[in-house]
């Protein structure tokens, strides 16, 4: 009787191993997509970047379906799957399994920002923006 459960219980535990090995392979596109941030020392934009958005980007829907990772100019070349240098800074590109999908070039404004990688999102992914309701008054 004693063997038995112990019989039992290594089964559920290799059902259960089996389980926790399989759920990252089968998910593994659910994050797939990265948002790389080029920048460089003193580059005003960068920090523009940062300031306004770099602490909001990760909250948003944006960020959590391409997670931001910051890498300075100097290590560019370690990046494979790039389509062309990178020249300017903030440079951001979007890469899924070592390619580039799409980038952005420069920074500007909040709202620019935002339009832009919106677009590259639904083009180049699987991403869907959230639907914003708008109330009129």
């Amino acid at each position: 009787m004693i063997n038995s459960s112990i019989g039992v219980k290594m089964n559920q535990l290799k059902k259960i191993g089996l389980l926790i090995y399989t759920i990252p392979i089968l998910s593994g596109n659910l994050m797939a997509a990265e948002l790389i941030m080029v920048e460089q020392q003193g580059c005003y934009y960068c920090l523009e970047w940062k300031d306004q958005l770099g602490h909001i980007y990760p909250k948003t829907p944006e960020g959590k379906y391409a997670p931001l990772k910051t890498i300075d100019i100097t290590e560019v070349d370690e990046l494979k799957g790039l389509q062309r240098d990178v020249i300017f800074t903030p440079t951001f590109v979007l890469m899924e399994n070592e390619m580039e999908l799409g980038r952005l070039e420069g920074y500007s404004s909040e709202d620019f920002f935002w339009e832009l990688l919106e677009v590259i999102l639904e083009k180049e992914t699987e991403y869907t923006a959230p639907k914003v309701l708008k109330k009129i008054n």
